[in-house]
């Protein structure tokens, strides 16, 4: 074969080479834009909270247990809570809802505010009915003004204020208890529900992930006439004006419950110092079509104790729940 032959033959293949690898990068590029195009629309929403979800601590100095409560063992049973969620990585905040003491005296909120300080992440706190009393020296205002100076992280003037834990994400604290009389009641005033809906509207525009906290449950985990929200239907009708996902978690109840009703989650978490003995972390993502949900229940390690507190109760299987009251995961549609 002629050398000029051999040479174009040579020259042809370069060409053909060199255009498919040139059309070879075209198609690269285009599936790589393909997949930055889809990956940015279902990730872009994409944020990761992990929080910590304690409840009815009623942290007491007594050294006898009274009624179903574990009273004597209150101190090491909140610091062991501490203790696993100090041991558990990536908690964004910790949340107290409510009952933080079993009476509302300075000595023992001087106590929980120390054990609290020890955590590793910002902590909150929400009103429970034995942290309000009435006729006591030490009212709301002075309890929340005390727990203030203790904790940076309330910048609220306000028993029910909100804060940002993290982009997409707006949590609520409410305070629905009642300190003008004696009652296991709550009720959320006129003032509060407003600001509630003022709240869920900054949510909406914002496209944030509201994350409502109180200690009375708006849906009941079992009934109790004298432990119920009394006009739990005002509050509902404000939630019902927002189509958007949200979750609402409380404790009061001493009882371990998942409820999703619509696009509201509804979450009772059990007390310390009651059997299960537990507390929740709660992994919340959000993506761009769907929230998840992922809840991990912590029962206290004093396994003595939790026998103790089962022996106590009055109804051991209603407290603890079922198996989807626990470690589950719960996925909601935006």
């Amino acid at each position: 074969m002629p050398k000029k032959t051999r040479k174009n033959m040579k020259n042809n293949r370069r060409s053909k080479q060199k255009k498919n690898n040139f059309f070879g990068k075209i198609f690269f590029c285009l599936i790589l834009a393909v997949v930055i195009y889809f990956g940015v629309n279902t990730f872009s929403f994409a944020q990761t909270l992990k929080f910590a979800q304690i409840s009815d601590v009623h942290l007491s100095n007594k050294n006898v247990d009274t009624s179903y409560k574990v009273l004597a063992s209150s101190q090491d049973l909140f610091e062991d809570a501490i203790e696993q969620i100090n041991e558990t990585p990536n908690i964004d905040f910790v949340i107290e809802t409510g009952d933080l003491v079993d009476k509302p005296r300075k000595e023992l909120v001087e106590k929980a505010c120390k054990q609290l300080n020890r955590l590793n992440a910002p902590w909150y706190f929400a009103f429970g009915n034995h942290d309000a009393a009435v006729g006591t020296t030490f009212t709301k205002d002075k309890y929340f003004e005390y727990v203030k100076e203790r904790n940076q992280n309330i910048k609220s003037n306000s028993p029910y204020y909100s804060f940002i834990p993290k982009t997409g994400y707006r949590a609520i604290v409410l305070d629905p208890t009642i300190d003008t009389r004696i009652t296991s009641n709550g009720e959320l005033p006129k003032e509060q529900l407003d600001w509630l809906d003022t709240e869920l509207s900054k949510a909406k525009i914002q496209q944030q992930i509201p994350l409502i906290f109180m200690h009375h449950p708006l849906q009941e985990p079992y009934p109790s006439f004298h432990h119920r929200i009394i006009n739990a239907q005002d509050m509902q009708k404000i939630l019902d004006k927002y189509d958007m996902p949200m979750a609402v978690f409380t404790g009061h109840y001493h009882a371990a419950k998942i409820y999703k009703n619509g696009n509201i989650l509804h979450v009772s978490t059990p007390s310390l110092v009651t059997y299960p003995n537990a507390f929740r972390i709660i992994t919340v993502n959000n993506l761009k079509d769907k929230v998840i949900f992922t809840f991990d229940f912590r029962e206290t390690r004093l396994k003595d104790v939790q026998k103790k507190a089962k022996l106590m109760t009055f109804s051991a299987s209603t407290l603890k729940g079922e198996d989807s009251d626990h470690n589950t995961v719960v996925i909601m549609q935006k």
